[in-house]
């Protein structure tokens, strides 16, 4: 008992939400099924009859619920269940009757709900696809309709909603079933009948089912049906749609003139009667609908649009090939303009598309004259001094068509007139270039191009009603290129091209445009004094910048493909390189044009030649950033290129890693560069990690004599000032000297001045004697390499003499008179040596 008050609380409740909207449909739908559901898990084995009713009323609402939502599948149990419980109730009712009278009271009170079951059950089978269950259905509906017929308007709107449902799925044969059914239960019952009005439109909806199914096969019920439909309710629609089948089925003008003839007293507005007028002429049938058109007038005389039937008879002309019995309608417009019969603005509005088109479609032809004869008739309808945005654009067509016709001064004015109505168009501007360059003023057509570039960037102006691109402004700006490069004017066209890659969406679009802004400044650059070059080169950077920026871009553009991108990808990064060779005389531009290469490379397929490439881009990269560097006057200038220069090198490190597993690289000098390289920068950046860095470097068992004396002499150049490397680099060279099986004794002598000169400072009395012992067995080695051969430059001999001598003489004045006597003497041992200076010195 519990359960079932909770089931019909729950159901009311739902009921209550119906009219607040508190709950959707779906939800009302899952609602009644979980009560319908627990009220028939109450039942009993002998039910009440107030309880079979119940069950009945909620089954039906339930399953109704579910088939509103487009759920019918899962109505069909509850409808059955709705069946199951009115035959338990029939039953009951019987059983409990005491007469013949009182059965045929049961039965109307039970054909009722088994009515609405069944027209439930046909909406659920329609919905389903299930012709033959739906039939089945409503026969058994029509056969319970004697007795219930009230229902007939609800059931004759059923099938025709069944008919329209099939025939927007083009199930014609199952649309025509249930139009038919609408009609025929339409007609059961007139007192509840549907009215003429909804049993003409089934009617329509039956012709029109039986015109697109097969109007030859079916002509004669498509004809009966449109006839009885007019018969029933006399509507425009049926009237078109028969002139639609009689022409579709190839009828007599007889024949369609007797249809004409019915409705020439009806009531019908003037667009009905020119869309019959183009229906009768669209289908070839000449004769009758210029005699229908021109009857028209007369019925709309007092009508401000009778405008539209000239216009109807002026389209069918062109159609038609009559150009000239068009123009005697057109003039006759103009005529009337000026007359007092002006035409309604709309239908104006549509004589000028007409115009339009006409002039454009001889444009397209290349009959410009017979163009400006066209626009000319548009322009006869506007009145002198009249500003107007679309009599801008017609004035600029007009200047087109006297642009090829050489008509310059025309141009020229009919510009001037555009310039009046619209000076702030695009299309204006451009008008006004063209003028430009026909009259070859360079100055006047990059002012308009400028224009041209600054309008490019505001969104378009709706300047007519007739035909805006949205791509407008680039296309514009690509056809003014377009026109410069074809009249030689090359400073015009790199403007234009410029203005065209800031707005262009288009990938391949834009590489196209950036690859001929490049190709055109690179000539004007060669042809330039160097002064004026620095302009231009920057210009090229920019225009290469934009092209990375974009190919970066372009993995979102799934127009662009990977083989477009790796395409431009090579073309640009071979032009930076040759823009970096090219301009070796400027090594700051120099280094971004090869900057630039190594990052367009980076789009490219990692194979041998482009990481050779990217490597040598990067060491140049940074040997130019060093250079740069050492020439800045200021630290933090001297600090950012050498930083710059560190960053180029960790990346070509990690390339040349990479590229040293492809092949052999033996004799290639990278490994050299990049350790002379990055020694300089981080020594002159001050680098706390330059003593580890190096601590790899002096473990290497192949490092070449050169490379230390490098290293050498970098660790002690401004701003970097490491002695103890220098010492230690030097120190290894010598070693390296040592082990020479024939001495160098020119490079040695080099090489040990050097280590001399470093661990020795000039002008230094107050000298540790670990450091003098040091650099006294630097003199003795000399005497040994000195006393082995002739070879050793007598200039060096004399220079370590002079050191030996002065050293001593040094520790003399400090009162080191010991120390002093055996520097001089080691001094007097180079005399020895010396060839013809020994007298002097002697």
């Amino acid at each position: 008992v519990q359960v079932e008050e909770s089931a019909v609380s729950l159901w009311n409740w739902t009921v209550t939400k119906h009219t607040g909207a508190v709950v959707s449909d779906e939800q009302r739908a899952k609602l009644r099924f979980v009560a319908c559901r627990l009220i028939y898990l109450c039942e009993g084995r002998d039910p009440p009859e107030g309880t079979i009713r119940r069950q009945i009323l909620m089954s039906m609402k339930t399953g109704k619920g579910w088939i509103d939502i487009g759920k019918a599948d899962l109505a069909d149990g509850f409808l059955e269940n709705a069946m199951n419980s009115i035959e338990k109730l029939y039953a009951k009712l019987r059983k409990g009757s005491d007469g013949e009278a009182d059965i045929h009271v049961h039965r109307a009170d039970v054909e009722n709900n088994l009515f609405k079951v069944l027209s439930y059950q046909a909406e659920s089978a329609v919905a389903q696809r299930d012709f033959q269950k739906a039939v089945m259905c409503m026969q058994r509906c029509k056969d319970i309709l004697v007795k219930l017929p009230k229902e007939t308007c609800y059931l004759s709107i059923l099938c025709y909603n069944f008919g329209v449902e099939t025939y927007e799925l083009k199930k014609y044969e199952e649309s025509s079933f249930w139009l038919s059914q609408s009609y025929d239960i339409g007609k059961m019952d007139m007192k509840y009948s549907v009215g003429k009005e909804m049993q003409a439109k089934v009617l329509r909806l039956l012709a029109t089912t039986y015109f697109e199914w097969d109007c030859r096969l079916y002509l004669d019920k498509a004809l009966k049906a449109i006839n009885l439909a007019n018969q029933e309710n006399l509507h425009p629609a049926g009237f078109f749609l028969k002139v639609k089948i009689l022409l579709k089925s190839g009828a007599s003008d007889e024949d369609i003139n007797s249809a004409l003839a019915e409705f020439l007293h009806s009531e019908m507005s003037l667009d009905f009667c020119l869309n019959t007028a183009k229906l009768l002429l669209e289908n070839g049938r000449e004769s009758v609908g210029l005699d229908f058109l021109k009857s028209v007038p007369e019925r709309f005389e007092s009508s401000p649009d009778l405008g539209k039937i000239t216009l109807l008879h002026v389209e069918f002309l062109l159609q038609n090939k009559r150009e000239l019995l068009a123009k005697q309608k057109i003039e006759e417009i103009i005529i009337g303009h000026y007359t007092g019969k002006q035409l309604l603005p709309e239908t104006l509005n549509q004589l000028h598309i007409i115009l339009w088109d006409r002039a454009a479609k001889h444009y397209e032809e290349k009959s410009y004259s017979e163009a400006l004869h066209w626009y000319n008739y548009s322009v006869s309808f506007y009145t002198p001094g009249q500003i107007d945005q679309n009599l801008a654009k017609l004035h600029r067509n007009m200047a087109s068509c006297y642009f090829h016709l050489k008509q310059v001064d025309k141009a020229k004015e009919a510009v001037r007139e555009a310039e009046r109505c619209d000076p702030n168009s695009i299309f204006t501007k451009f008008s006004v270039y063209k003028i430009a360059v026909m009259e070859n003023d360079t100055d006047k057509a990059v002012e308009a191009v400028i224009e041209m570039g600054k309008l490019a960037e505001k969104p378009l102006q709706h300047e007519d009603k007739l035909r805006v691109d949205k791509h407008a402004g680039t296309n514009l700006l690509s056809l003014a290129a377009q026109i410069a490069l074809e009249n030689d004017q090359q400073i015009v066209a790199i403007k234009a091209l410029e203005y065209l890659s800031e707005h262009l969406q288009d990938c391949q679009q834009l590489f196209a445009a950036l690859k001929c802004l490049v190709r055109l400044m690179l000539s004007k650059v060669m042809a330039e004094n160097k002064e004026k070059r620095d302009e231009d080169i920057n210009s090229i950077l920019t225009y290469l910048n934009l092209a990375h920026k974009r190919l970066a871009e372009s993995f979102t553009e799934e127009r662009f493909t990977g083989d477009m991108r790796i395409l431009e990808a090579h073309w640009f990064r071979k032009v930076a390189w040759n823009l970096a060779v090219q301009f070796k005389d400027s090594p700051e531009k120099m280094r971004d044009f090869f900057v630039l290469s190594f990052k367009f490379s980076q789009f490219c397929p990692s194979d041998k030649a482009v990481l050779i490439a990217q490597k040598t881009c990067l060491l140049m990269a940074a040997a130019i950033d060093l250079e740069v560097g050492r020439q800045q006057v200021t630290p933090s200038e001297q600090m950012e290129h050498f930083s710059q220069a560190l960053q180029h090198l960790q990346k070509c490190k990690e390339i040349w890693k990479i590229l040293k597993l492809t092949g052999d690289f033996a004799k290639d000098p990278t490994d050299t560069l990049l350790l002379l390289y990055e020694f300089e920068a981080r020594s002159k950046l001050n680098d706390p990690t330059l003593h580890n860095f190096m601590e790899s470097v002096w473990e290497q068992p192949q490092i070449e004599i050169k490379t230390l004396e490098i290293i050498a002499s970098l660790a002690m150049e401004s701003p970097a000032r490491y002695p103890v490397l220098c010492k230690k680099a030097l120190k290894s060279a010598l070693n390296l000297h040592r082990k020479q099986t024939v001495i160098d004794a020119v490079k040695f002598s080099k090489c040990l001045h050097s280590l001399i000169n470093v661990s020795l400072p000039t002008g230094l009395t107050d000298l540790d004697t670990c450091v003098l012992q040091e650099v006294w067995d630097y003199f003795e080695d000399a005497l040994s390499v000195i006393s082995s051969t002739n070879a050793y430059p007598e200039m060096e001999i004399l220079w370590l003499m002079t050191r030996a001598w002065n050293t001593g003489i040094f520790q003399y004045t400090v009162g080191k008179y010991k120390e002093a006597e055996q520097w001089c003497g080691l001094g007097m041992r180079f005399l020895n040596h010396l060839g013809s200076l020994k007298k002097s010195y002697e």
